[in-house]
């Protein structure tokens, strides 16, 4: 009886256990469920809203799950705790993160607008001074004899002569690709950028057309729509560089963003579509008043600023971040934002050529993946940099010399009697061979033009 009971006593143990172990399955199970139907209620409860409503919550992850929160009143930890789970490297994770936001538009028809930059028979022209701006003055102090000497030596007075800078050239800056522009210096290149830019100086006298999409620049503010990154760094040097990026975020407001993304959540309501929640917090973050530091704290991810962030800028007279730090301050008050052109002078100066690979790159991914516009000039880029470019514009003596895909740029120099030698990078010839005779260049140039024509391929990205 005893064995008989010990039998039934560990059977029903065994019986408990598996019941209390299947038991606990059944818990777990029950939990995941459960935290999956609150964020399905949470997101329930926010379609629910008025579209000013729902712009301006979205739901937080954390470690005990998502809550709903109010966009405008996120913290800095929250803030960097969501950027940390989109982009932690940046070289590694921006492009899925590019793709993430791409994909979320794709999927219920938005495609992000993009800009045509057209210039025909543009030709700039500016006074030029020659002489010795000082001498007129002097010379009522002298006699006729030193007056006849001063001649007599080329010391004339000052005297304004016309200078082209631009001899009425024609081009296209496509969208979805990136164009490198190369010159020696003096040759245009910085004037050509502020034209395309809109930021011409109104003493300079301009003959010709830049449009936008078929629209020219009278019709609307261009200022709005691209941007000109300055070779030349001016800063505050007592703001820090997070500070610097954030002003110039809320100088330059949200663009066109919160319009889009007002569809966009119209749409997704109505094809009942639950979009990734950090992806939603981010767009979110980026289109409302007061959350400019979301923006900047992905601009300086980006740009490898996220080190020295809280840094003073610095000047003569403070000690602040170094040469290569500046430059890339002053190519990030541009990109924080809403511009979709952009028109970049020598961002590389003082740079490495690992960090400009860098910047490049995520720029390129940007162009390519949400559709912008990009003519950016550099001073001998590296092979590796001269590769991510799609177009090339050569411009010599303010003339296009070239203008076309990467690919067939030396192709196109051969074909003129110039042949790049064997272990020489391609940016670096191209600029050795701005000094040939422009009448040369031209001349072989229209000839080549007459004969092949390109077609430029879309980026398939």
């Amino acid at each position: 009886m005893e064995v008989v009971g010990g039998i039934m006593a560990a059977s029903l143990r065994r019986t408990g256990s598996a019941w209390r172990s299947a038991s606990n399955r059944d818990v777990f199970s029950r939990s995941s469920r459960d935290e999956d139907d609150e964020e399905a209620l949470k997101w329930a409860a926010l379609e629910k809203l008025p579209t000013y409503d729902r712009i301006r919550k979205g739901i937080l992850s954390g470690s005990q799950g998502g809550r709903e929160v109010n966009i405008a009143e996120l913290g800095l930890t929250e803030r960097n705790m969501l950027m940390e789970r989109l982009v932690r490297i940046a070289d590694e994770d921006n492009e899925k993160f590019l793709k993430k936001l791409k994909n979320r538009l794709d999927r219920v028809g938005i495609e992000n607008p993009t800009i045509e930059v057209r210039f025909e028979n543009l030709e700039i022209h500016a006074d030029a001074f020659v002489g010795n701006r000082g001498v007129p003055n002097i010379l009522n102090f002298f006699t006729n004899k030193i007056e006849a000497l001063l001649n007599a030596l080329h010391i004339l007075p000052s005297r304004k002569v016309p200078l082209t800078i631009l001899h009425g050239i024609s081009g296209i800056i496509k969208p979805n690709r990136m164009t490198l522009l190369l010159g020696p210096p003096s040759s245009g290149k910085t004037t050509l950028l502020l034209a395309l830019a809109g930021k011409l100086s109104k003493e300079l006298k301009i003959s010709g057309s830049v449009a936008y999409n078929g629209h020219g620049l009278d019709e609307f503010v261009p200022q709005r729509t691209s941007a000109y990154i300055s070779q030349h760094d001016l800063h505050i040097g007592e703001m820090t560089v997070r500070e610097t990026l954030a002003f110039s975020a809320k100088c330059q407001g949200v663009g066109t963003r919160y319009e889009m993304l007002s569809e966009l959540s119209r749409r997704e309501k109505a094809a009942n579509i639950k979009p990734d929640p950090d992806i939603d917090m981010y767009m979110k973050a980026t289109t409302l008043e007061g959350q400019e530091i979301v923006i900047t704290n992905y601009i300086l991810k980006i740009l490898g600023l996220d080190i020295c962030a809280d840094t003073m800028v610095g000047d003569q007279m403070i000690r602040g971040i170094s040469g290569g730090q500046k430059k890339r301050v002053t190519t990030g008050e541009m990109l924080v934002g809403p511009a979709r052109a952009l028109f970049m002078d020598e961002i590389s100066t003082g740079l490495d050529s690992s960090t400009t690979f860098s910047i490049v790159n995520s720029l390129r991914q940007s162009i390519h993946i949400l559709g912008g516009t990009a003519l950016i000039a550099l001073l001998q880029p590296a092979p590796e940099t001269y590769d991510l470019f799609d177009d090339i514009l050569l411009i010599s003596e303010g003339q296009i010399v070239y203008q076309g895909p990467r690919e067939n740029v030396v192709e196109f120099f051969e074909s003129m009697g110039f042949r790049c030698p064997e272990r020489k990078g391609v940016a670096d010839f191209l600029q050795e061979i701005m000094i040939a005779p422009m009448q040369h260049l031209r001349f072989k140039s229209e000839q080549y033009y007459n004969t092949i024509k390109f077609k430029q391929p879309r980026s398939k990205e």
